[in-house]
C-alpha cells in the first residue's frame, strides 16, 4: 500500500510539472537574452522544478514579428519581443520609440511607469500576461561616411525595425527598409541598407565595424523589450508558483535595468576599439532630428488618443 500511495504521490508531483518553451529574437551573448536565462533558471529553482522553461534565442523558434502571436494562440508559453514592434496595434507601445521623449535612463523609467499599466491591460485583454521590460541603451547613429546634418542622410537606405524608425526615415528623406537585428550584416553586405539607428549593444552583435565607419552618439531614444506569458500558461500555475514567477521577474527586470547601463559604456568602447569612430553628433545634426522627433510626437499623441495623451502628460508630470 505504501508503494502504491508513494507511486501515486510521484506520479501526481510529475504531472504538476510544467515543461515550457520561450522565444527570443536576439542571440544567446546579448545581455537581454542572458537575463533571460538567468531568469528561467530562477523560476526553476523556485518552484522546486515544477516550472521548466526552455529559452530559444536569435528568432530560432518564431520569427520576431510573429513571437507575440505565437504567445497570444498558445503555441508557445512565453516570448520576449520589442514594445514598438506593436505600435500599429496599439500607439502605447511607440511611445518609448518616439525620438528625443526619453533620452536618459531616469526618464525612461519615468515613462515606463506611465506606460504600463495601459500595456498590462491591453495584453491580458488579448490573453497575455505581461511579467517584465527591460530597456536597450540609448540609440545611436551608424553610416558609411560622415553625416554633419539632416541633408547628409538624404536618400539613403535606412534599416527600420518598427514603425517609429520607418517614420522616421521617412520624414528625413531616407527610403525605410525593414530588417530584423539578426539580418543587419547581410543587409549592409548587400547594400539593402546604408545606415541605422540602434544601440551600441546591437552594433556589437552585429560587429558593425565590419560595414559601418562611423557612430553618432545621439542618444535618440531607449526602447523596451518586454517578456510576457500566455493568460493560459500563467493559469495553469499554483498560486505559489505563481508568486514565484512573479517575483522572479521583478528581480529580472531590476537586473535588466542594470545590465543595460553597464552594456551601454561597455559596447561603445567596443566599437571604438575595433575601429568605428565615436563622433560627438554636429549641432546641426541634433537640431535636424530633433526637429523630426517634434513633429513625430505631435503625430502620435493624435494617433494615441485620449488614453495616449493622459499618459504622455503623466510621464511629463502634468
Amino acid at each position: 500500500m505504501k508503494r502504491i500511495l508513494a507511486g501515486l504521490l510521484a506520479f501526481s508531483l510529475g504531472a504538476l510539472a510544467q515543461t515550457w518553451n520561450m522565444a527570443t529574437p536576439y542571440p544567446p551573448a546579448n545581455f537581454h537574452t542572458q537575463n533571460i536565462l538567468q531568469f528561467v533558471k530562477e523560476v526553476e529553482e523556485a518552484t522546486g522544478g515544477r516550472v521548466k522553461v526552455t529559452v530559444h534565442p536569435g528568432g530560432s523558434l518564431f520569427p520576431h514579428p510573429q513571437i507575440l502571436p505565437a504567445v497570444r494562440n498558445g503555441q508557445v508559453q512565453m516570448g520576449e519581443v520589442l514594445m514598438s514592434l506593436l505600435a500599429n496595434e496599439n500607439p502605447i507601445f511607440n511611445l518609448d520609440s518616439i525620438p528625443f521623449v526619453a533620452t536618459s535612463y531616469e526618464e525612461a523609467r519615468r515613462l515606463y511607469q506611465a506606460q504600463r499599466p495601459e500595456v498590462e491591460k491591453w495584453l491580458l485583454q488579448r490573453g497575455v500576461v505581461f511579467l517584465y521590460a527591460v530597456p536597450w541603451p540609448p540609440q545611436g547613429l551608424y553610416t558609411k561616411k560622415p553625416v554633419n546634418s539632416a541633408q547628409d542622410l538624404k536618400g539613403l537606405r535606412f534599416r527600420a525595425y518598427n514603425p517609429a524608425t520607418a517614420r522616421l526615415a521617412e520624414l528625413l528623406g531616407m527610403a525605410p527598409v525593414q530588417v530584423e537585428a539578426a539580418d543587419i550584416p547581410q543587409a549592409f553586405a548587400t547594400g539593402i541598407v546604408e545606415a541605422m539607428i540602434t544601440s551600441p549593444v546591437t552594433g556589437v552583435d552585429s560587429q558593425a565595424w565590419d560595414f559601418a565607419r562611423y557612430f553618432y552618439d545621439i542618444k535618440a531614444w531607449i526602447p523596451k523589450n518586454m517578456v510576457v506569458i500566455g493568460r493560459r500558461a500563467f493559469e495553469s500555475l499554483s498560486s505559489q508558483d505563481r508568486e514565484a514567477l512573479l517575483q522572479a521577474a521583478r528581480r529580472a527586470e531590476e537586473r535588466g535595468w542594470k545590465l543595460s547601463q553597464e552594456q551601454e559604456a561597455k559596447a561603445i568602447q567596443t566599437l571604438a576599439g575595433k575601429g568605428m569612430q565615436v563622433v560627438k553628433p554636429s549641432p546641426q545634426l541634433m537640431a535636424d532630428l530633433k526637429k523630426v522627433g517634434q513633429t513625430m510626437i505631435l503625430e502620435w499623441q493624435r494617433q494615441a488618443g485620449a488614453t495616449g495623451v493622459k499618459v504622455y502628460r503623466q510621464y511629463l508630470g502634468r
